[in-house]
């Protein structure tokens, strides 16, 4: 009767053969789904970013049209960007890529336009191009 019962305790516990063989299947599942989860991680920000662009180029365009039906046509400035309810009904969102909805100013050189820099959004005055200043080559959005 002792030798069942050694038995019996002994199989109650996994062996190290076995406690390796569920790490490597977990090892080779995680190498599967983290790069996954990564893409749909960077999708998911481009998206988000060109929604806010869509909105925020759109509320320009709306300001442009009034005032060239008002007498002369003239983009809004980056103080009327900034407040609610002259140009965007709510506030600039936030720039998905560094989490600021603070607004740089800049020149639009659609040959080179500028790919640095911490600040969450960029717009020219003068021509009334607004993009994303992401800090990252290769993910700026305009």
């Amino acid at each position: 009767m002792s030798s069942t019962r050694s038995l019996a305790a002994r199989r109650g516990a996994f062996t190290l053969i076995e406690l390796i063989a569920v790490i490597v299947v977990l090892a080779i599942l995680s190498g599967v789904a983290l790069p996954r989860f990564f893409d749909y991680s960077a999708k998911a920000k481009e998206s988000a970013c060109r929604g806010a662009l869509g909105g925020v180029r759109s509320a320009i365009a709306n300001f442009y049209s009034n005032s060239a039906v008002n007498g002369t046509p003239v983009y809004p400035t980056i103080a009327q960007l900034r407040t609610v309810g002259t140009v965007m009904q709510e506030a600039i969102p936030e720039n998905p890529y560094n989490g600021d909805n603070r607004i740089l100013a800049a020149t639009w050189d659609s040959a080179n336009p500028p790919v640095s820099g911490n600040r969450g959004w960029c717009y020219d005055e003068a021509t009334g191009k607004f993009w994303a200043n992401t800090g990252t080559v290769g993910e700026n959005t305009w």
